[in-house]
């Protein structure tokens, strides 16, 4: 079967496109901090052509050194604010677990007796069984762990060249941004010129309204998590919040996880149904504030995509890619969408369609 020439370049372009994708497998760890920096300048360069000439008072280079750097602030100001909470309240947590449990432990037997069954649960035994079981595989899931940590590299070496190449290669590339552009403009053909363009320009009002409308909805849900939280009574009202509202950025199951997390501490601070309540109750109304007011304004109309696209998208680009997979995979699936839009009313549109 011979193929006609637009179909020899749809192969071709299929072609291109599939080994553009083994490549990124292939290349996923060396190139993951150079996606996240992309990423991050793409996202700054609002700002950044803002606060530049023509159209600010700025020097381009001290633009871009003044958002890099306040991002950084914000970021280094959000784990300063972590880290000695949780080093000092896990001490304290892991004092109040066995409490909690002991007191949980006689509950139980107090609605054993009630219900008259003749069974009472051993705590020093479930400890002392538990404790056996925590000791005989400590030392096989310490080499575990220490495998899996030499395997993909120092942990300490990994976090530290990641902290200081991307700051670097964002500012690097919001410094070339408008050549770069440029440049990629000038090896489109001419007469692809028009619909090339428009689906960009597409692509970004997405991109654009996702990712800087996501930001400002998971800043807003860190400070009412943090605040709800800290007003029923929580201890660890401003991790579990902070997480929470930073974790809303990947969809359904970061919100699981603190969910669960809230949950967790709520039982185990309270050992009552007044923990389960408060938390459903945050948790709710969070999620009538982030759907139905927080989102529809600040990041407009969702992406569109079907939920169990998402979830498939979360796990696919998870697994290909990693961590990294998962923060990029819905604003990947969002560009994805509007190129297949595209295609789909070319093809509709075309005489293979129309017979």
């Amino acid at each position: 079967m011979t193929l006609s020439p637009p179909g020899k370049l749809l192969l071709a372009w299929f072609v291109l496109l599939a080994l553009a994708l083994l490549l990124a497998w292939w290349l996923a760890p060396v190139v993951a901090p150079f996606v996240v920096a992309a990423v991050l300048a793409y996202a700054l360069e609002p700002a950044v052509a803002r606060l530049s000439r023509p159209h600010g008072r700025l020097p381009r280079m001290l633009a871009v050194m003044l958002a890099v750097s306040l991002l950084m602030v914000a970021i280094v100001g959000v784990l300063a604010l972590l880290v000695p909470i949780l080093s000092s309240e896990l001490p304290l947590l892991r004092e109040l677990i066995p409490q909690q449990a002991q007191r949980l432990v006689e509950l139980i037997n107090q609605w054993l007796g009630q219900l008259g069954l003749d069974y009472r649960l051993d705590f020093a035994g479930i400890k002392a069984a538990l404790m056996n079981y925590v000791h005989a595989n400590l030392d096989d899931g310490l080499r575990t762990l220490l495998s899996s940590a030499l395997l993909g590299g120092n942990l300490l070496i990994t976090l530290v060249t990641w902290l200081v190449l991307v700051p670097v290669i964002a500012v690097y590339l919001l410094l070339d941004w408008p050549a770069l552009l440029l440049a990629l403009e000038r090896f489109v053909p001419d007469r692809y010129a028009p619909s090339v363009l428009s689906l960009v320009a597409e692509c970004d009002q997405v991109l654009g309204q996702y990712l800087r409308g996501q930001l400002l909805v998971m800043l807003l849900l860190a400070v009412y998590y943090s605040v709800a939280l800290a007003l029923v009574g929580f201890d660890l009202a401003v991790p579990v919040g902070v997480f929470t509202g930073l974790a809303v950025c990947i969809p359904y199951i970061g919100f699981g996880l603190g969910a669960l997390l809230a949950l967790l501490a709520g039982t185990l601070q309270f050992l009552s149904w007044y923990g389960l309540v408060v938390v459903a109750v945050v948790y709710g109304l969070g999620q009538i504030i982030e759907g139905f007011f927080l989102t529809p304004r600040l990041v407009g109309h969702r992406i569109g995509l079907h939920p169990v696209v998402v979830l498939l998208a979360l796990f696919v680009f998870g697994h290909l890619f990693g961590f990294v997979g998962v923060l990029v995979a819905l604003p990947v699936g969002a560009v994805l969408q509007v190129i297949l839009r595209r295609v789909a009313a070319h093809y509709f549109a075309s005489r293979l369609y129309l017979g």
